[in-house]
């Protein structure tokens, strides 16, 4: 069964070479009860470990049943020690922080036995020594009698050929001796057991055969064994263990005889090498980790810090992204995706006015040279001017499905809403009436505030107080709240729009006429005069209050751009016209002029303020700085009227005269557009300006200078509905503007080079600038976290490497029950994700629990309900595989140091 030949055992330490062991040679029984005496040092320990597996000898065989291990690797030893071997120790070896049950489970994991076998089995061990009663108690609440059996069952639960005694009763009473002593001879009538003691009496009671070795040699041996055995040779090694499967070490294998079993190769391969597995692992890690619970729950908040850091910031950047979200779903109303006739990319421009074309390169250094940046502005122009076919894309509007996922869609028009206020008197008769003001820029002019030098800059300043609603009655009643009166019903209502605290500015009150221009002007002059006497002016204008009646008491009138002027025709006697004639009424200054707009005013249409209305709190595309809203319906209605009106329609109706002029239409055509730019070329004033025109723009500027029928049309306000000025499409959510946007995609894959759309989508492009900073600003601050991510990563492998010190003996344990060295690293690497596991959700958890305060100072300084820090779950998870990710490579070096342990050193240590 087990035969060694010739072993020797050396030890070499620098130039000092010890013999351990010197040729020996000993054949044992397949049961019987060897005691192995000797003195200190004599070699009992080296030959027990050798036999056992854990040492290997220098030279000479260790023959077992048959076959030869000195091409045994790692792993056959592995295997070996865990089907064949059993081993009891002097000092018991029990891992603390394991149940009597789960240290006596531990050898069969290995075996791969399952979990209802190995509580059986593990039961049935203990029972046998007499514990079944103590399977749930932990090592250090049992005697060192006790703790000695729940040693013994371990090294006879997997059933083992061989049982190796190192010193068993050692460190036990001479009663408790007794009892194990017992125990281990009942065990040696079926097995062979191999006892190392100091003891002479104990092995002359208990034993069936002493032998004593002196300095390394077998001195004598009171039973000897002599048996003749088949030997394969040194590839040829096929191990065959009492209940359990033939072992197959590695090599070429032929047909031998063992124990009269005859083994074909058939078999080879049938045995394989079991793991640890990770579930076992993690359940080592976990009971160590639960011994030690203040250093692993420091340790997992120390790596947890990381973790806490990049959560907050992905929290606070997902809160933010998420209401830039919201933000861009409401202002879609405000924002629309906008179509314009002619765009230009200003990126273009910018570009060519920042780039330098001129190279430096053999430039005369006491020379000055140009930098021509003009050629570039105008190729940077040409090349960001795109005309757009908005009469086809407005047919393929109508035709395709971007109306169904749209609120509204807007076609604007080149007409003009000219408002006027008025007075009338008792008798409701017109006495006056004045111009409402288009900007502040324009009122601040009108009250001396500025020169008419700086009527560039005004213009500049403020926008119309006049609002087209969106053209949807449920989508404006969502978004405002009725104070008073009631929604327009049709286009002469309009309404007024005040912020949330029923306010509105008096710059929109004066231009309304609500508040009178004149007061402005007499407080600018005495500011004027306080500020050339040198005086401190401190005086503020009051402020006003208006009841919903005083608001409903203004109305407004409206004049085409067909009203400014008259058409005059000349009847012969019989009532034929004669001739035609468009007369210019613009200039007001002439009485004449002045009187015929007067006489318009008074048939002019009326509107009329019906309701006030404010923004509601969850909107925040509706406009809140307070206007005058009015419907769609209005526009149409005028450009209806401008159409039907008798300038415009007599116009139409002579397309070959100009009826301003009375003479024929002499115009460019498209056809000229080259010899026009080649006249136009040298002329100072339009050549810098013709490379921003397209071929259709020049000839239409021409001809409205010198007079066209498309110009005059112009001129007069006629607008046809087939061709906008400008689209705007307000989408109806996130969703609906993907789907148009896929829709105006199909468009243009379809259409023509020339008649390719583009659009602007502002909110894109805004919160898509806002985005990428917000998240530039988050990568630089995870680069900074992740450093102490990493640095705590690199602490908890300090930390592992310090458990594999205080763990040594449990690794020799492991080794020593056929553990293999992976099995030991998988044990450390589970500690390691553990720990990992353990930083990573207490990360998590400590940030949710800080993300409720953050959430209370941002709305204390912002008071913003929607703008709240979320931590996404996908995040939290990735964050915190990432924390076991870190730990698990930070465990590497420790985990591979405990691997290396020398079983033998390590099962020493104390």
């Amino acid at each position: 069964m087990l035969k060694l030949k010739d072993i020797t055992k050396q030890y070499i330490t620098g130039d000092t070479c010890v013999n351990a062991l010197r040729g020996v040679s000993i054949e044992f029984r397949q049961s019987e009860f060897v005691s192995i005496l000797g003195q200190s040092g004599c070699g009992k320990t080296t030959l027990l470990n050798i036999i056992g597996g854990l040492d290997k000898y220098t030279s000479g065989d260790l023959i077992i049943n048959g076959v030869s291990t000195k091409e045994y690797k790692d792993s056959d030893w592995d295997t070996y020690r865990n089907h064949s071997i059993g081993f009891v120790f002097q000092s018991y070896n029990l891992i603390p922080h394991q149940s009597v049950l789960s240290n006596v489970e531990l050898a069969l994991t290995l075996s791969g036995v399952s979990k209802a076998e190995r509580k059986r089995r593990a039961i049935e061990a203990l029972e046998r020594v007499g514990l079944g009663d103590q399977i749930h108690k932990k090592p250090n609440q049992m005697s060192g009698g006790q703790m000695q059996r729940v040693a013994i069952a371990r090294a006879l639960v997997n059933n083992p050929d061989i049982l190796l005694a190192d010193e068993p009763t050692g460190a036990l009473d001479s009663e408790t001796s007794v009892q194990i002593m017992n125990i281990l001879k009942e065990i040696s009538k079926d097995k062979l057991i191999i006892m190392v003691t100091h003891n002479p009496d104990l092995a002359n009671e208990y034993s069936t055969r002493i032998i004593n070795l002196l300095d390394g040699v077998v001195i004598s041996d009171s039973n000897p064994y002599t048996a003749s055995e088949e030997i394969v040779g040194k590839h040829n090694a096929i191990l065959s263990f009492e209940n359990e499967e033939p072992y197959v070490a590695e090599g070429k294998v032929t047909d031998i005889k063992v124990k009269t079993k005859k083994v074909k190769k058939k078999a080879v391969n049938k045995k394989k090498k079991k793991s640890m597995s990770f579930l076992t692992a993690l359940s080592l890690s976990l009971n160590n980790l639960l011994t030690k619970k203040s250093r692993t729950f420091l340790t997992s908040f120390a790596g947890s810090i990381g973790i806490i850091g990049i959560a907050l910031i992905l929290s606070v950047s997902t809160g933010v992204n998420s209401y830039i979200t919201s933000v861009e779903e409401s202002t879609m109303s405000s924002y629309p995706l906008t179509f314009q006739e002619t765009t230009m990319d200003a990126s273009a421009l910018l570009a060519s006015f920042l780039s330098n074309n001129n190279s430096t390169k053999n430039q005369d250094p006491n020379k000055i040279y140009s930098n021509d940046i003009m050629t570039s502005v105008i190729e940077g122009v040409n090349a960001g001017i795109t005309n757009n076919n908005l009469k086809l894309f407005k047919a393929y509007i109508e035709a395709s499905g971007i109306r169904e996922h749209s609120v509204d869609i807007k076609y604007n028009y080149s007409a003009h809403l000219n408002t006027y206020w008025f007075n009338t008197d008792e008798n409701g008769k017109l006495t006056d009436y004045h111009k409402t003001y288009e900007n502040l820029g324009d009122l601040m002019i009108d009250a001396g505030i500025f020169d008419e030098g700086m009527a560039g800059l005004s213009s500049m300043m403020g926008g119309s107080p006049w609002t087209e609603l969106i053209g949807n009655d449920e989508y404006i009643k969502s978004q405002y709240d009725l104070i008073d009166g009631h929604f327009p019903e049709n286009g002469n209502q309009i309404v007024l729009i005040v912020d949330s605290n029923k306010q509105i500015t008096d710059y929109i009150l004066y231009s309304l006429g609500i508040k009178d221009i004149k007061v402005l002007e007499e407080y600018v002059d005495r500011m004027a005069e306080a500020k050339e006497k040198g005086e401190e002016f401190t005086e503020k204008l009051p402020q006003t209050s208006y009841t919903f009646d005083d608001i409903y008491g203004y109305r407004f009138k409206v004049l085409l751009d067909s009203d400014f002027y008259e058409y005059v025709e000349v009847k012969d006697a019989n009532g034929n016209v004669i001739s035609q004639k468009i007369i210019d009424r613009t200039n007001q200054e002439v009485a004449e002029n002045k009187s015929f707009i007067d006489k318009k005013m008074e048939n002019a249409r009326e509107l009329e303020i019906v309701g006030i209305i404010c923004a509601k709190e969850s909107s925040v595309t509706a406009t809140t700085v307070g206007s005058i809203g009015y419907t769609t319906s209005l526009m149409t209605a005028i450009i209806n009227d401008v159409n039907g009106s008798d300038v415009v329609t007599s116009q139409l109706n002579n397309d070959k005269t100009n009826l301003f002029t009375g003479f024929e239409f002499k115009g460019y055509t498209l056809e000229m557009a080259a010899a026009l730019r080649e006249q136009l070329k040298n002329n100072p004033a339009i050549a810098p300006y013709l490379g921003f025109l397209t071929d259709e723009q020049l000839i239409e500027m021409v001809n409205e200078q010198i007079g066209s029928y498309k110009g005059n049309l112009k001129k007069l306000g006629y607008v046809d509905f087939e061709s906008p000025s400008s689209i705007l499409i307000y989408p109806k959510d996130f969703e609906s503007k993907d789907a148009i946007t896929d829709l105006i995609t199909d468009y243009n894959n379809n259409a023509t080079k020339e008649n390719k759309i583009t659009y602007t989508d502002t909110v894109a492009l805004l919160m898509s600038s806002v985005t990428t900073i917000i998240n530039a600003i988050s990568y630089v601050l995870i680069a900074f976290v992740a450093i102490s991510l990493i640095v705590s990563s690199i602490m908890i492998g300090v930390i592992t490497l310090i458990s594999v010190q205080e763990r040594t003996k449990e690794i020799g344990v492991l080794r020593a029950i056929g553990a293999s060295k992976k099995d030991v690293s998988r044990v450390f690497n589970a500690e390691t994700l553990i720990v990992g596991f353990g930083a990573g959700a207490l990360g998590i958890l400590l940030s949710l629990a800080l993300i409720v305060i953050i959430n209370i100072i941002l709305y204390s300084l912002t008071e913003l309900e929607t703008l709240k820090a979320v931590l996404p779950w996908g995040a939290a998870l990735i964050l915190v595989a990432i924390s076991m990710g870190l730990t698990l490579i930070s465990g590497i070096i420790p985990s591979r140091a405990a691997a290396k342990k020398d079983p033998v050193i390590a099962l020493r240590t104390e």
